[in-house]
C-alpha cells in the first residue's frame, strides 16, 4: 500500500470528507444521521483542534474528528470520536492511524475522555476502537429508530492516563509493616 499521511483536516478537503460521510451513512451502520450537513454545521459542531485526515497520494481516504459532548464545563475534556475510512481503503490500517493520532491530538489539547456509540453490527469499528485501548461501557438498546427500526448502540469509552490524571493518583501507597 501507498503511504498514509496524517494531515490536518482543511476546508478545501470537505468535499471528499462529505462523500466519504455519506458512503459511511449509505451503509446503514456508522451513524443515525440520514444525511451529511454542509460545511458550516460541520464546523460548528466539531472541535477545531481534532480534525484530521489520511492522504494516499494526497487523496482523501479518511478522516477523524472530536465534537463536544455537551456544553456544561465539567464535560470540558470529553469528547465524542467520529471515524470514517473511504471504501476501497477499509482493512488497511488507515482508521487505527486515524483513531491513535487523534488520541494524541486529544490529549495534546486537554481532553481526558474520549467516547464512541457504535452500532452492534458494525464489528470493524467495535474491533477498531478495543484495539485502540478503547473498553465497552454499556449497552443501549433501542436507543433511536432508523428506517422505522429500532436499533442499539455500544458505547465505549477511553480514559487518558496523561490528562485529568490527579496527582495522589499517581503515588504508589507502601503497605504498613506488620
Amino acid at each position: 500500500m501507498e503511504a498514509v499521511n496524517i494531515k490536518k483536516m482543511e476546508p478545501a478537503h470537505w468535499e471528499a470528507v462529505k462523500e466519504i460521510y455519506e458512503n459511511g451513512i449509505a451503509t446503514g451502520h456508522a451513524t443515525f444521521e440520514t444525511k451529511a450537513p454542509e460545511w458550516e454545521k460541520w464546523d460548528r459542531e466539531h472541535l477545531k483542534f481534532a480534525r484530521i485526515v489520511a492522504l494516499v497520494k494526497d487523496k482523501v481516504a479518511g478522516w477523524a474528528a472530536l465534537s463536544a459532548v455537551s456544553g456544561r464545563c465539567v464535560y470540558g475534556g470529553v469528547a465524542e470520536i467520529s471515524v470514517y475510512v473511504a471504501e476501497g481503503y477499509r482493512g488497511l490500517g488507515i482508521g487505527k492511524k486515524l483513531l491513535e493520532n487523534l488520541i494524541i491530538q486529544s490529549e495534546e489539547n486537554g481532553i481526558w475522555t474520549l467516547q464512541a456509540g457504535i452500532f452492534p453490527e458494525n464489528t470493524a469499528s467495535l474491533k477498531l476502537h478495543e484495539k485502540a485501548g478503547f473498553r465497552i461501557i454499556g449497552k443501549r438498546e433501542k436507543i433511536g429508530k432508523m428506517n422505522n427500526v429500532w436499533r442499539d448502540s455500544i458505547i465505549l469509552e477511553k480514559r487518558s492516563r496523561i490528562v485529568g490524571v490527579d496527582e495522589k493518583e499517581n503515588t504508589i501507597k507502601i503497605p504498613e509493616q506488620m
